[in-house]
């Protein structure tokens, strides 16, 4: 099951590649759509009692070096697995239409990053995660590079320096890991998670390592201050290329920080933790405001991205039950609206020609304006600011909750950047869909239900799952609790909540 989630979409990639140019989405298409159920049979095995790796795969491969075939699926991974199958089957089967040339490789290339992510997020050997992480940088450069805008090869050779660097960082911090643990075996390296999970090593060394490891996840996620090249690779992306990339891709970064620096590093972690807390309300801040000075509305959400994900960053740092489960859910909460967000830009630029907050006004007209895409694009704007009833809600609150007691100024900062949100999409929202429309120039072509239709996919599910939270917190509260047990004073929750609460009574209370 593991392996078909991996290699099905490279031997489609392969297999794409011979089709005539009119069967190319079509054959797409069908592999995306394999992949998604493949994805939905994967949750009906999946086991939420267990916290450990689920459906197994170990095949030797590289022996001599500790490169070993090793997959395995948790809570942590499902929710990001899950949702870059969903992301993959919108942006093949309906979100291509600003590929007018070159559209088989297009197909090819997500298809291979696709594989790439679900690669890492899947595989239990740290060399076998530095080489999925690895791999999807050239197609995601490519599809930059080619089909994307005006300074597509600035932003493109930006992002892959960057992203280059965040791999290196992470390769030198698993080989030292995997060197210190081999140490009393010199002829059998050890890059096993399982076994380097139990591996104890003197506190300067864990802080040591945890600090390469964390440089090399946040570059990727990323956080401020290593977030440069996320505004200009997002605004010079075609729509589907930054669907990709922001929603699914760059959870990487924030996977890498539950997975190994607090999953490898607990004592470290609880030492740095304060430190982190800091770093992550101050980026939520710095997001907020940077996306408030914006005028191109596309950039005005990317910016909105760097606060968000900071979000994840206080999750982690407090490392509590309630902010842990936060946090994954949070991955997926943002790489969902952000999705929408993005998608909604793309239609607006297509038909009005323009992403400029100065010119835009009026798109809600039922009748000259693109009233739908307006009114999604507002649901949107709810969802990000963390409104009651939307998915967006119930991670924000599980990890203010969450992180309250152990970090509260961070997290007072945190609520203070949700507020900001609000201000800045009301901005968007303000100048965008509502004022008049000009007589003489705006009429706009009208958007198509086939359009329509990822958008409308998109926040059904933004909806829902805000409705009933406890179908998405439920696949990962077991695994959470586990990667946390071990980090000192990890069992504190929250101020008038005992321990023994599991995390989804809380939320069916919310609900």
């Amino acid at each position: 099951m593991l392996s078909a989630l991996i290699w099905l979409p490279v031997f489609g990639a392969f297999a794409i590649a011979f089709l005539p140019q009119t069967q190319v989405k079509k054959g797409s298409a069908i592999i995306a759509s394999i992949i998604l159920i493949l994805d939905f049979l994967l949750l009906r095995q999946f086991d939420i009692n267990l916290a450990g790796f689920q459906l197994s795969e170990n095949l030797p491969w590289l022996d001599n070096i500790g490169l070993n075939y090793s997959l395995g699926v948790d809570g942590l991974s499902l929710p990001l697995l899950v949702l870059n199958g969903l992301l993959t089957w919108l942006i093949v089967c309906f979100c291509d239409r600003q590929i007018k040339d070159r559209n088989q490789l297009f197909h090819i290339l997500m298809l291979l990053i696709h594989a790439g992510v679900s690669g890492a997020i899947l595989s239990t050997n740290t060399l076998l995660f530095v080489l999925f992480y690895e791999i999807e940088l050239i197609p995601l450069y490519l599809v930059i590079a080619v089909w994307g805008g005006a300074q597509r090869g600035y932003a493109a050779t930006k992002f892959l320096i960057f992203t280059a660097i965040s791999g290196i960082l992470v390769l030198v911090g698993f080989l030292g890991l995997g060197w210190l643990a081999s140490s009393s075996t010199p002829s059998t390296p050890i890059f096993d998670y399982a076994t380097l999970q139990n591996l104890s090593l003197p506190i300067e060394i864990q802080v040591t390592l945890l600090v390469i490891l964390l440089l090399g996840f946040t570059i990727k996620a990323p956080f401020v201050p290593f977030h440069t090249w996320l505004p200009d690779a997002y605004v010079e992306s075609t729509t589907p290329t930054v669907m990709m990339l922001g929603g699914v891709v760059a959870k990487l970064g924030t996977y890498g920080l539950f997975r190994f620096c607090l999953g490898l590093f607990p004592d470290a972690w609880s030492l740095l933790s304060p430190w982190i807390a800091v770093w992550a309300g101050l980026g939520i801040l710095y997001g907020a405001m940077v996306a408030i000075a914006q005028k191109d509305i596309k950039r005005m959400v990317a910016y909105s991205s760097i606060g968000h994900m900071s979000y994840i960053l206080l999750a982690a740092a407090a490392a509590t039950p309630l902010s842990m489960v936060g946090g994954i859910i949070q991955m997926v909460s943002h790489g969902l609206v952000l999705a929408l967000l993005f998608y909604l830009v793309g239609v607006i630029e297509e038909k009005v020609g323009t992403r400029d907050l100065d010119v835009l006004n009026g798109l809600l007209n039922p009748i000259r304006g693109l009233p739908t895409t307006s009114a999604l694009l507002i649901l949107g704007g709810m969802a990000s600011a963390g409104i009651p009833g939307l998915v967006g809600f119930i991670s924000e609150f599980l990890i203010f909750q969450g992180s309250f007691s152990k970090f509260p100024i961070p997290t007072i900062f945190s609520i203070i950047g949700t507020g900001l949100t609000a201000v800045y999409f009301v901005i968007l929202l303000n100048r965008t869909c509502f004022g008049k429309l000009d007589n003489h120039t705006a009429y706009y072509p009208k958007v198509s239900g086939l359009e329509q239709l990822p958008a409308l996919i998109l926040t059904v599910l933004i909806i829902v799952l805000g409705v009933q939270p406890s179908w998405l917190v439920r696949w990962s509260e077991t695994s959470a609790t586990a990667i946390i047990a071990r980090v000192p004073d990890s069992t504190v929750i929250t101020r008038g909540i005992s321990p023994q609460v599991p995390v989804a009574a809380i939320v069916q209370d919310v609900d």
